[in-house]
């Protein structure tokens, strides 16, 4: 039975959402004021140290169970010609992730961290969404519920990837529909040649018009246009707010999965944070319509997390100059003078 019976159901959650621990990641600010630096040195590390407290709820934060959540799946829409790779390459990677050959096994290994990806129904492609709707309301709200339950509350944080030959046109489409503007979201995604990008871009459009009906709803509209991963991926995110527990958010796709709970309420990702700028042209324009800053921007577009946890490293700096460095009292070093 899914977690969730309803968009009713599912838009109330995404409503009633906890609050961050302002005690916290006030602690953590006051910590960082008595370090052996100048204020406001380490500039955004500062910051994000002050973030994890505060969704923790605890000071100093910790990032002792680091989780890498992955999720895949395929899509309907693939058969248009939007991909340069054919829809039998995402069960080929996932077998890649059980082997331990990807990108994002090292990426784990490097930080620790635990990796777990969880398919979603590889060989029942979600419908073409140019012609009926990518996913019907059950269908949706069970991806949703999948992804919810692989969140336990148990990590200090959560990454989130994906895997899906033809999501990049799903994330396109979900960030025009709900931040409108049409096509302009498209990226070349796995690297589609002129006339592919060209392709994509109809598609894209067609889908809009198509489903024009659902696109003031962002949770009909992500089931209209979208992808069981992406709607999967929203899920984590939902839970991990629920559960209070920090997310790092990989590129394009993962930042169109959870788009939707930004649209629905404006703190909806206030527990997260996007880990990378992707070189898809699209996600420049979505992290404007998110108010969101990306930590890394280093011209990467691969996906499943790879990304995100590139910046779990820089997570891991700032967390250790906060606990291990000395204050200027154990230090016996001059504070500032007053003037």
């Amino acid at each position: 039975m899914s977690r969730f019976s309803s968009f009713k159901q599912l838009r109330a959650a995404c409503l009633d959402l906890p609050a961050p621990d302002q005690s916290a990641a006030d602690a953590a600010a006051a910590r960082e004021a008595q370090l052996t630096k100048p204020p406001g040195s380490l500039g955004r590390l500062e910051e994000l140290t002050a973030w994890l407290a505060a969704w923790q709820g605890r000071t100093p934060p910790t990032l002792g169970t680091c989780e890498i959540l992955v999720f895949a799946g395929n899509h309907g829409v693939a058969a248009q010609g939007v991909s340069a790779y054919p829809p039998e390459v995402t069960t080929q990677m996932v077998a890649n992730f059980t082997a331990g050959g990807a990108a994002i096994n090292q990426l784990a290994r490097t930080n620790g961290a635990r990796l777990r990806v969880t398919p979603l129904d590889l060989d029942r492609p979600t419908a073409d969404f140019t012609e009926a709707p990518a996913m019907q309301e059950a269908e949706f709200l069970d991806a949703v519920g999948i992804g919810y339950d692989q969140v336990t509350g148990e990590s200090d944080l959560v990454v989130l990837g994906e895997m899906g030959i033809g999501n990049t046109t799903a994330a396109a489409a979900i960030s025009g529909a709900l931040f409108g503007g049409g096509a302009r979201f498209a990226s070349t995604g796995t690297g589609v040649g002129r006339d592919g990008f060209g392709r994509k871009r109809a598609v894209i459009q067609q889908a809009l018009l198509y489903h024009s009906d659902v696109l003031g709803d962002p949770l009909r509209a992500a089931a209209a246009v979208g992808g069981r991963e992406l709607a999967a991926m929203m899920g984590a995110c939902l839970a991990a707010r629920h559960k209070r527990t920090p997310v790092l958010i990989d590129g394009m796709v993962s930042s169109s999965a959870v788009a939707p709970l930004k649209a629905l309420r404006d703190d909806g990702l206030d527990h997260a944070r996007v880990g990378h700028k992707s070189a898809d042209a699209g996600h420049e324009f979505l992290l404007q319509e998110l108010g969101m800053r990306p930590l890394l921007d280093l011209g990467m577009r691969l996906g499943e997390g790879s990304g995100a946890a590139v910046a779990l490293l820089v997570l891991r700096a700032a967390l250790a100059c906060h606990t291990g460095m000395a204050t200027f009292e154990e230090a016996q070093v001059s504070g500032k003078f007053s003037s």
